[in-house]
């Protein structure tokens, strides 16, 4: 397969629609709501079989590691091919296991290793997708227009964080086998709409054409500048051209020199990893709340109608000054908001919390997905978004597994509980020793690749 094929057309300027802007955010909608919805129907069936917290947990530690194997293969396959077509192949391969899933769902199933072994494949297509999927809407915008997209990209998918849970339990009260044949429609259409989507002129091209540029510096961008250490920098101005082993590495080379970088992206490993109380929700509503597949469904879409109207607002007045204090401060929410979510027993109360601490993560994750694109070069994007992705897979899969292993210790309240308190204090620390994430005012420009000049 060739390189990632670009277009002449013009950078889509601010607040302009095109086809590429719907056909992105059509995609993202679609694949979006399939997860969620598998993850909802997936909780209750796992839960149904066994009765344990533990096989929560262990649903979100298979999702996360092929991630986080395949995190040095994912990220040059990214930046080496079509992003557009790693994309689409990556949803194509979900909605295979979806129909797999759909399929040992009305065999009556007793067993839950067959499931297990499913997830393993999902996170596998997942683990491709993803960093090629989430790279293409700094392909699609000029840099200066990023945060209008990134604001409407994020708005999609907090909708889809409604639609899908919502989907997924309601379809599980009809039948089993439903909410997996509809991820099988909406991962297809997903894999469609990505294919209509035009990328820049220049913004992507394969590490092998982008050997040819010598320089790789970021000058002409001071605001990224300040946040780089100099060796860093120094990895921008190196020839592009790297092979195996250096070349996936480079990905980590650069987060681990930049600051900033590493600040915002182990930020949100450490506090989701101890505020993963999402996983133990079908533990919560059927133990504490008394609530059945329908309700479980609306307390998953809770979060996504708070995180989706403050992504709404932030569409309206987006975030410029203040980014890396507004960050801390909303993960500190984020954690409190976890600690109320634990100790309520009413299902309103848990549903308000649910509202405060999505709403809270959306603009941390509107921050994140703005700042760490723009502080990283287009060719580096790739490998970069995939150590993230692994990152962000160890705050949500992995904590799931964390909370999973709590819980069965500790009851399902008392690992939300705990798991709140350590994310308020990770936001505290974060602010201790990450100093240039937290003096972060405004976003950068863009970190100049070589295609990019």
């Amino acid at each position: 397969m060739s390189g990632p094929e670009a277009t002449p057309d013009a950078p889509v300027p601010a607040g302009h629609w095109n086809r590429s802007v719907v056909a992105l955010l059509l995609s993202v909608f679609c694949a979006s709501s399939a997860a969620f919805a598998g993850v909802t129907a997936l909780g209750i069936q796992v839960f149904a079989l066994t009765g344990r917290e533990l096989d929560l947990g262990i649903l979100g530690l298979l999702e996360f590691l092929p991630a986080a194997l395949l995190v040095l293969v994912t990220g040059s396959v990214a930046d080496r091919f079509d992003r557009r077509r790693v994309t689409a192949a990556g949803a194509l391969g979900e909605a295979a296991v979806a129909a797999l899933l759909a399929w040992y769902a009305t065999t009556s199933p007793t067993a839950v290793l067959p499931i297990f072994a499913l997830v393993v494949v999902f996170g596998t297509a997942r683990a491709f997708a993803a960093p090629a999927s989430r790279s293409l809407p700094a392909d699609l915008m000029a840099p200066e227009d990023l945060p209008w997209l990134v604001a409407r990209h994020s708005a999609t998918w907090q909708l889809a964080i409604i639609f899908g849970p919502v989907l997924g339990g309601t379809l599980y009260a009809v039948d089993v086998a439903l909410p997996y044949v509809a991820m099988v429609v909406l991962l297809v259409t997903a894999a469609v709409a990505v294919g209509l989507v035009d990328v820049r002129a220049g913004t992507v091209r394969p590490v092998s054409e982008a050997a040819e540029a010598p320089e790789t510096s970021l000058r002409g961008a001071p605001a990224v500048d300040e946040a780089v250490l100099p060796e860093a920098a120094a990895l921008l101005d190196e020839p592009a051209a790297r092979t195996g082993w250096q070349e996936a590495l480079e990905g980590l080379r650069f987060i681990r020199r930049t600051p900033v970088l590493l600040g915002a992206i182990s930020l949100d490993l450490f506090a989701v990893l101890f505020g993963g109380a999402i996983a133990l929700l079908p533990a919560l509503a059927d133990q504490r709340l008394g609530v059945g597949a329908v309700g479980l469904g609306w307390l998953r879409a809770a979060g996504g109608i708070g995180a989706g109207a403050v992504t709404l607002l932030l569409a309206r007045r987006p975030l410029t000054r203040r980014v890396g204090r507004t960050l801390l401060v909303v993960v500190a929410v984020f954690g409190v908001g976890t600690v109320v979510l634990g100790v309520t027993t009413t299902y309103a109360v848990a549903f308000a919390a649910m509202v405060v601490l999505s709403g809270a993560d959306a603009v941390s994750v509107f921050i994140r997905a703005t700042l760490v694109p723009l502080v990283t070069p287009a060719d580096k994007r790739g490998r970069v978004l995939a150590v993230e992705n692994v990152f962000i897979g160890g705050s949500n899969e992995l904590g799931a597994f964390e909370s999973g292993v709590a819980g069965q210790l500790l009851g399902a309240a008392g690992a939300v509980v705990l798991g709140g308190a350590a994310t308020v204090l990770i936001a505290l620390g974060w602010w201790r020793w990450f100093p240039a994430l937290r003096d972060v005012d405004r976003f950068p420009a863009a970190a100049a690749g070589p295609e990019a000049r």
